[in-house]
């Protein structure tokens, strides 16, 4: 019987060129957060759902499909620095955001989490947000196992005009 060698060199390479946006900055924007708080023109920078105190939008390099994150327009690092306000406002842009990913996507589970500090993982260390990531049954397959590489099934503008479409679908339903 003889033994076939598993297909790895096949595998080894997925073709994501939209990807190279991220690696090619130099330096990165650390300010990103502060900029799209700031910003008048919401589609070019994924910007969702703007509130008094906190916005939604868009992650702009996602490892999943319909990542997004819930952001107070003051730049803090610490969840203590958030005012009272500040802090309903983003947990309610965390409620919002589950019911336009379910409404967009069919997401049928989440992982929701802030990383603070640089050592915990984010990526802007002094502009704390909430990361909404949506999860389905089966996501998780056999790609980030054998080569680390993770695949996305939608781009950033077509999902974009997914969730405005839901999310205008939704307040007229009120």
């Amino acid at each position: 019987m003889a033994t076939e060698e598993f297909p790895k060199k096949e595998l080894e390479t997925l073709w994501a060129p939209w990807r190279v946006e991220y690696f090619e900055k130099e330096p990165r924007d650390l300010n990103f957060l502060s900029e799209a708080a700031q910003a008048s023109d919401d589609s070019a920078h994924l910007v969702i759902t703007r509130r008094k105190n906190a916005f939604l939008m868009m992650n702009r390099y996602p490892y999943s499909v319909g990542h997004l994150m819930a952001v107070p327009y003051r730049k803090v690092a610490e969840l203590s620095a958030l005012g009272d306000n500040e802090v309903v406002e983003l947990w309610n842009l965390v409620v919002h955001a589950q019911s336009l990913l379910r409404a967009a996507t069919k997401t049928q589970g989440f992982n929701i989490g802030l990383n603070l500090g640089e050592c915990a993982g984010a990526g802007a260390p002094d502009h704390l947000h909430i990361h909404i990531v949506p999860r389905w049954s089966g996501d998780t397959n056999f790609m980030p196992i054998l080569t680390g590489t993770r695949t996305l099934s939608d781009g950033l503008r077509a999902l974009y005009d997914k969730l405005m479409d839901a999310q205008a679908k939704m307040a007229s339903q009120r």
